[in-house]
Order: C-alpha cells, then structure tokens, then sequence
C-alpha cells in the first residue's frame, strides 16, 4: 500500500477519506495521490431554441483554480508530514478518469469517501464509490464517516469454502496483519442454498487449513440472503470493518445478478474494503 490513491469532490466524507488514506501512508511509509476529476455535465442555455453551452478555457481554469484552493486549504487544516501528497486535476467523465489514473499511476489502493446510493438511483445508476468498487482493479476502502486504524480491531471477511482464490485471500491476510486485527470468517448459509451445517462447516475448515489463516473465529448464520446476513452480523458484532470481494460484472450481467459487495458498501456504515476478482482469480 505504497501508492495510494484519493478521488475527491472536497466534500466531508471525501476530506475524511484523505484522512484515513494519510494514515495508511504514514504507516506503510507510502504516498497520497489526491485526484480532482472534473466532469463537464451535459447543459444547455436557457433559450427558445436550445443550445449546447461550451466549456471554454477560462472556465476550465477556473475550477481547476477553485480546486486547487480547495486542495490548499484541506492540507492547511490536516497535517500530512512527512508523507509526500501530490495534487492532480483531470477533465472527463469521473469513472474513466479514475480508472485511467489508477493505471498510468501504478496506484496500490483507492480510498474513497461515499454518501451511498438507494431507491431508484441505486438501481439504475449506484453512487460513484459503487462503480469503482465494481471496476478497479486494485483494492478500494470505501468510507462513510471518519475512520482511523488504531479503531479497527473487528474485520467481517464474508467468505466462500473456496480453494482458488489465492490472490485474494493473501491479500486479505496482508490487510489483516498490516490493521493487526481480528478476522471473523462469515459464511452465510442462504434459503436460495441452504446446506447442511457439518457439510459447511467440514468444507470451512479445509478452506482455513488450505491457507493458514491465523487469529479468526468461524462464524455460519442463515439468512434470505447474503446481504441482508453481512449487514446483520456486522451489526451484531460491532464491526469495524468489512472486508469482500466483488466479481467486478457489467451491463446486463451486473444488472441481473448484482454485487453483494457494492450494496453492502451502499447500506453499511462501517469501512468496507473490496477486491474485484476477476483480475487475478476466477
């Protein structure tokens, strides 16, 4: 987590998550790369025949300006040293901006603030945090109000007896002795499919001999879903943190099927940090 980047709107959750992402930097002795995307919505002049209104150079210049003094006074007011941060605006749509920097950027991690998504919005569009939660390829923490290390001691690891993951569960280990926290393994028996708890749990256990997993609790509840099971439990427990994994679908598939982990981010209020699959195991 060396390299670690924060998309930000300047908004309270956003500055929040540029907090957090100071401190994984201090401690993993990386650095913040703040990214401001500005994205040129579609607008019209208000006359009888309507017109496209033009973004010419001064107003780009001036947001990028009104971004930068944003940019200053968040540094003013939060203290960074000695970690090195670095400022960068860019012009595009917010989601391929992002996605585009992560790559040229060799970027670690993404720690992004989120309001969360619901009703009709969630259905049809999802907040912004959802998206990149979906796409990026590299792991994303995804806050909702102001988060520090030293309070994260609880990590909810939703989990299937699955033996080809080996990517991903090492980085979930590497996340749970870098927070040197505690993992409670979640399997989530559902009325969709419902097994047999000693066929669960026989299955679990060669799935934690197979990749040494070290201060855990084996957790299996039932539940009508996933979901509704990672959201109930964390609750229960006071999680501090989620950790999961997403299969990063699109377009019709993401539609039909959905992600667990993007409405788990959507409706839980702990941080919840997420790892798309389908970059490195199937």
């Amino acid at each position: 987590m060396k390299r670690i980047l924060v998309p930000c709107d300047f908004s309270p959750t956003a500055v929040q998550a540029f907090e957090l992402a100071a401190e994984i930097a201090t401690i993993s002795r990386g650095e913040v790369l703040v990214l401001h995307a500005i994205e040129f919505v579609a607008a019209y002049e208000t006359s009888f025949v309507a017109q496209p209104y033009t973004f010419n150079a001064t107003v780009i210049e001036e947001l990028e300006k009104d971004a930068q003094k944003n940019f200053d006074e968040m540094m003013r007011s939060h203290r960074t040293d000695p970690i090195p941060v670095h400022f960068y605006t860019d012009h595009g749509p917010i989601i391929d901006t992002i996605q585009q920097f992560i790559t040229d950027n060799e970027i670690d991690l993404v720690v992004m603030g989120t309001h969360g998504a619901s009703g009709m919005k969630e259905l049809f569009v999802g907040s912004n945090a959802e998206k990149i939660v979906r796409l990026s390829p590299v792991p994303v923490f995804s806050i909702k109000s102001p988060a520090s290390l030293s309070s994260i001691h609880k990590i909810v690891f939703p989990t299937l007896p699955d033996l080809h993951q080996s990517h991903f569960v090492n980085k979930i280990k590497e996340l749970q002795k870098f927070l040197d926290a505690h993992l409670y393994l979640l399997y989530v028996n559902t009325l969709a499919n419902s097994m047999e708890e000693r066929t669960i749990t026989a299955s679990l256990n060669d799935y934690i001999r197979h990749y040494g997993f070290n201060n855990y609790t084996l957790n299996i509840i039932n539940d009508t879903n996933e979901e509704n099971g990672i959201i109930r439990f964390s609750e229960e427990i006071n999680a501090d943190m989620i950790a999961m994994a997403t299969h990063g679908r699109k377009g019709l598939a993401h539609f039909i099927s959905g992600s667990i982990a993007e409405d788990v981010v959507n409706h839980v209020q702990c941080p919840v940090w997420t790892y798309t699959l389908k970059h490195h195991d199937s």
